[in-house]
């Protein structure tokens, strides 16, 4: 590895050397297609260390397309730099759920205009746009003081999760579904309605192509977070 790596030529012929061929089968099983690499996102953390924020960088990794990149490019972006119009190209380049619930929603959490993105793509209809928009949600209940949300705004969108989650898209059903756990455990003043929220949803139905649909319980998992004595949990970092 060179002292300082700084071109994104030189950052794709590193990820390149740290692909396996086991982790490029999970990633592609999972949804991704070529190009990818098959890189451990462990494995990217001495690049990360070297190159630090770097936006402009960022940018050219995240346009190759290449999962790899894209993933690694959301590590190193500069969250509040970056604007609606970007969010929203991000987004739109965001093929399968990996890359829009753990890279650009991730990223957009870290964002001041988080809210106001996320609140846009819930309301789009579009399957990845909400799944990312209720993905990010999730991370920034799972981070930020309670304080710094409206409680009212919260309880109607659990309302929203309610009467929405059985019939919406198959990704964002699972958005929805964990926005019902981290209210229930990370934010506190709405903990008693979200586990309400989860009785009365129930399990949820994923339709799987291929194979048979698998139920999601948001209940279930309250109560084992409850057990762990984990209510109140907040991350101190949401991105690698």
């Amino acid at each position: 590895m060179t002292a300082t790596i700084l071109h994104a030529e030189a950052v794709m012929q590193e990820l390149e050397t740290l692909g396996k061929e086991r982790m490029k089968k999970m990633y592609i099983s999972n949804g991704a297609h070529e190009p990818v690499f098959g890189v451990a996102t462990g494995a990217m953390k001495p690049l990360v260390k070297q190159i630090k924020i770097n936006q402009p960088l960022a940018e050219q990794l995240y346009a190759t397309g290449n999962y790899d990149a894209m993933y690694f490019a959301g590590i190193i972006a500069d969250p509040k730099a970056m604007t609606v119009e970007d969010y929203d190209r991000w987004i739109d380049a965001a093929y399968f759920y990996m890359l829009s619930d753990y890279v650009v929603a991730v990223t957009l959490s870290e964002a001041d205009i988080a809210q106001e993105v996320a609140d846009k793509w819930i309301a789009s209809g579009e399957e990845l746009r909400m799944s990312a928009g209720w993905s990010c949600y999730c991370w920034l209940l799972g981070n930020r003081k309670d304080t710094e949300f409206i409680v009212s705004k919260i309880s109607d969108m659990l309302e929203l999760v309610k009467n929405t989650i059985h019939t919406a898209p198959e990704r964002a059903k699972y958005a929805m579904n964990n926005f019902i756990y981290t209210v229930a455990v990370s934010y506190l003043p709405l903990h008693d309605k979200a586990v309400e929220t989860a009785i009365a949803v129930g399990p949820v139905e994923i339709i799987q192509h291929g194979t048979k649909s698998k139920f999601l319980s948001a209940s279930t998992n309250i109560q084992n977070a409850v057990d762990k004595a984990r209510i109140g949990f907040k991350r101190k970092h949401v991105r690698c």
